[in-house]
């Protein structure tokens, strides 16, 4: 926190995520058009947000991508803003509402999160059915191959289409697969009207992709969720998702160790 607190204290930082906050998934040439910095400067301004988890770079070609990122807004509001309500932390629960719900250049969900744990404990969270379920509510049936179809469920209700299919496998380092198909059974589960439904249904398959960094004891996880097209009724609902699901992660992950097998907590029923 004291790193993300020394990032907001400067204004040119603030101007940098301002300019983000309005398009975000800019590129270094694109932030420094309009603003009285020279290109080194915007830099080093940019790596002491990153420094801070406040941005996360995406390569995208040639190109290097900034996008806004949440996560330590979230921790600054869960540690301090619904602590103490006084009128002066006031800034920072507009700034976490500023991130949570800007709207992206390419309609791109970004978050990075630092777990600490171990690559191959994050990566079997990711993809054990018996994990996800502890923090996810669903479960993924698939071999993991690349270009296997993958079915989700959620208790009995069966998320399953064409098009499912598992995008990139690399264990402990990368993994990515389409977003499920928006079932009338789900939509009921989950209680979605009639319109949301109509709407979530006749989108395009997204994607999602899971990216693992060790640093030093802890693991860096970004998440990127694309693939939504302007005005996507689904990529509204997903972000208030995803943080809440990546918290719930990193809490199962960082919890104080229990009776374990491999590295997990034992479930008394097994």
């Amino acid at each position: 926190m004291d790193d993300v607190f020394r990032a907001l204290a400067d204004p040119s930082r603030r101007r940098l995520l301002d300019g983000l906050n309005e398009r975000n998934g800019q590129t270094l040439r694109e932030l420094c058009a309009g603003l009285e910095m020279t290109r080194q400067s915007v830099s080093k301004h940019l790596a002491v947000l990153e420094a801070a988890n406040l941005v996360t770079t995406v390569r995208r070609g040639r190109e290097k991508l900034h996008h806004l990122n949440a996560e330590p807004i979230n921790a600054i509001a869960d540690r301090w803003i619904t602590r103490y309500d006084r009128r002066r932390v006031q800034l920072f629960a507009d700034l976490k509402s500023a991130l949570e719900h800007s709207s992206m250049s390419d309609n791109d969900f970004v978050y990075t999160t630092y777990i600490r744990t171990t690559p191959e404990r994050l990566w079997q969270a990711l993809t054990d059915p018996e994990f996800t379920q502890q923090y996810w509510g669903v479960q993924h049936e698939t071999d993991w191959r690349v270009g296997s179809p993958i079915t989700w469920r959620m208790g009995d209700v069966t998320m399953a289409g064409e098009g499912q299919r598992v995008l990139e496998h690399d264990p402990y380092r990368r993994l990515a697969y389409t977003w499920h198909v928006i079932t009338p059974e789900f939509a009921k589960a989950v209680e979605l009207s009639d319109e949301d439904f109509a709407a979530t249904s006749a989108e395009p398959l997204s994607q999602v992709s899971f990216d693992l960094e060790p640093v030093g004891e802890q693991v860096k996880l970004t998440v990127i969720h694309t693939g939504f097209e302007p005005g996507s009724k689904l990529r509204a609902m997903i972000d208030e998702g995803w943080p809440q699901l990546l918290s719930d992660l990193k809490s199962l992950l960082e919890a104080k160790p229990e009776p374990q097998t491999d590295g997990f907590p034992v479930d008394p029923k097994h």
